[in-house]
């Protein structure tokens, strides 16, 4: 768990500015998170393959492209791990205002 503790000298709503700017960038993740999963799906429905068997199995020379669509396709895997990292990071922050 995550707490996020916040302080401020000022009477304004600092905490809902905090909470505010994360839920933008859930929001903005959530986005980038549905238009990656949409590339891997269409990856996956051409080679009729999960990206499991992808991650497993194949290599450039399995690609129609070769390297660039390999690359393509694992790099879409990896920013998709780092998009949910980041979600479950940010869902899981607790606020603790003073």
């Amino acid at each position: 768990m995550i707490k996020l503790q916040i302080q401020s000298d000022t009477k304004d709503s600092v905490l809902d500015i905090v909470r505010a700017a994360i839920s933008a960038e859930i929001k903005r993740l959530e986005i980038g998170l549905d238009k990656t999963d949409k590339q891997i799906k269409e990856y996956e429905t051409e080679y009729n393959v999960s990206s499991d068997t992808f991650q497993k199995e194949f290599t450039a020379e399995d690609m129609k492209k070769g390297d660039l669509e390999y690359i393509a396709w694992a790099g879409e895997l990896k920013i998709r791990e780092k998009i949910m990292a980041d979600l479950k990071k940010l869902k899981e922050i607790e606020y603790v205002a003073h």
